[in-house]
């Protein structure tokens, strides 16, 4: 009987994880859309996002260049 609770409490478990995985994704999903939206917007305002995350980009590789500078030194 031990060995059957052990397997009805794993695939209980396996359900339960399956479901909540349904949730996240869905979740996942709405984001995307909010995510989709405001990128829509902000390119009907002008705003040009492949460029500032090019610029953000090369910020951040100034940034990480300068910290291994400042380790070697």
């Amino acid at each position: 009987m031990a060995n059957e609770e052990i397997i009805g409490y794993h695939k209980g478990a396996l359900a339960t994880l399956s479901k909540e995985r349904q949730e996240l994704v869905k979740m996942v999903g709405v984001v995307d859309q909010f995510i989709q939206m405001h990128i829509e917007e902000l390119k009907k305002l002008g705003v040009d996002l492949e460029a500032e995350a090019k610029k953000a980009q090369k910020e951040s590789e100034k940034q990480k260049d300068f910290k291994e500078e400042s380790r070697v030194a």
